[in-house]
């Protein structure tokens, strides 16, 4: 099927590969968050777990496209290969695109059209995956170290994705594995891959590259999946050491902290979450596991929202305005939306600690989830016309 998309040759929106996927990310965030508040909340009804809706909502129709977003423009320069062709991406987008489209509308109306949507959505996500690795082979430069990882990171991600349509259709057990996989092997390792190459680098660290800490981190990342997948919590010593090691290296590398650029300072903010959320999930999880005490998630949530949604916020404004042909500057609004990333995350840790506590929380979701909806509304609204027709923005002073 030819989606209508690419009828037009010379439609801005879809000449290049961030602008479309991004906008689908950002679009998904909002729908996603709003039909899991409603239907967690027993306002709707919609045919598969809330929490399950939640997770493969955000994990593969909001960060995967958001990730393909980055990665199709960002890939080809990592490895000195031609620019990934709007033949190549366009079928992927619109796969991406209609499986949404049907596993949201399905999730509402019945659960086998959020099934067909499921695998709409994961031809695509192989297809996006096989480019990469594509391109990878391809590459003559010797020097393939943190593409190698990037790579790697996504063929977890396209199995945690296969282990979850598997684990909602016929085993669920599997679902708790393949959300392991999808958080600390796919959507951490693409980002942090990503992470540790481009911000010393824009932050211009002079401290030489590590070539032992991606290994490191992902054989603990790995031993961190499988401790899980045995008893829920035993992998609090694991985590531990993961922020440690992590730290240390975020140490090493002299980060100008807080930074005066506010496209940078967003940047160190989202690093700096990984030791933090790493040694808060070890401490939460070795009192969950010896005791009855629930901090609902929040080792993974203080993780995927303070490191991964806030990089997701930095770097995609940062290429946003980049990529448009504006002054590489951010101003007041801008600036405003990256602190409103710090309240996102901080709600949501507040929410578990109220959790934990035993007091009531769902004054504290409402807050959590609405805080969310705000953030994506407010920064489609500055940057979704630049995105959709290359608008030249009129920077409002800081």
């Amino acid at each position: 099927m030819r989606m209508k998309f690419e009828d037009s040759e010379e439609n801005y929106f879809f000449s290049q590969p961030h602008q479309p996927f991004f906008v689908l990310a950002f679009v998904n965030a909002i729908v996603i968050m709003l039909i899991f508040m409603l239907s967690y909340k027993g306002v709707i009804n919609i045919g598969i777990s809330p929490v399950s809706f939640h997770a493969y909502g955000l994990i593969y129709l909001m960060f995967t496209p958001a990730f393909f977003a980055f990665l199709f423009t960002t890939f080809p320069k990592f490895t000195a290969t031609p620019i990934i062709t709007k033949k190549q991406y366009m079928p992927i987008f619109n796969l991406y695109y209609l499986g949404s489209s049907i596993y949201i509308l399905g999730s509402i109306a019945t659960p086998i059209f959020s099934s067909i949507g499921m695998f709409i959505v994961l031809i695509g996500h192989i297809m996006g995956v096989l480019i990469l690795k594509n391109i990878y082979n391809s590459t003559k430069m010797k020097e393939r170290h943190d593409v190698y990882w990037i790579l790697k990171a996504m063929i977890f991600g396209v199995l945690s994705h296969i282990l979850f349509i598997i684990a909602q259709l016929f085993y669920m057990p599997l679902n708790g594995i393949a959300v392991e996989i999808a958080i600390y092997l796919y959507m951490f390792m693409v980002t942090f891959s990503v992470a540790q190459r481009m911000i010393p680098f824009f932050s211009h660290s002079m401290e030489g590259r590590n070539d032992t800490l991606m290994k490191s981190v992902f054989i603990l990342l790995l031993l961190h999946v499988v401790l899980e997948s045995i008893v829920t919590n035993s992998s609090f010593i694991v985590d531990i050491l993961l922020g440690l090691l992590i730290g240390k290296e975020l140490l090493r590398w002299k980060l100008q902290f807080p930074n005066p650029n506010p496209l940078l300072l967003i940047l160190h903010i989202s690093l700096f979450w990984i030791p933090i959320s790493f040694i808060l999930s070890g401490l939460t999880n070795a009192i969950s596991l010896l005791s009855d005490v629930s901090f609902l998630a929040l080792d993974t949530h203080a993780l995927m929202l303070g490191f991964l949604f806030t990089v997701l916020i930095g770097f995609g404004t940062r290429v946003t305005i980049g990529h448009s042909g504006n002054t590489m500057q951010a101003d007041k609004w801008t600036v405003r939306l990256f602190y409103w990333t710090q309240v996102v995350v901080v709600s949501r840790i507040l929410l578990s600690l109220a959790a934990a506590f035993g007091w009531n929380f769902m004054i504290l979701f409402d807050i959590s989830v609405t805080v969310w909806i705000l953030m994506f509304i407010a920064w489609a609204v500055r940057f979704f016309a630049v995105l959709i027709n290359g608008k030249k923005l009129t920077n409002i002073e800081a």
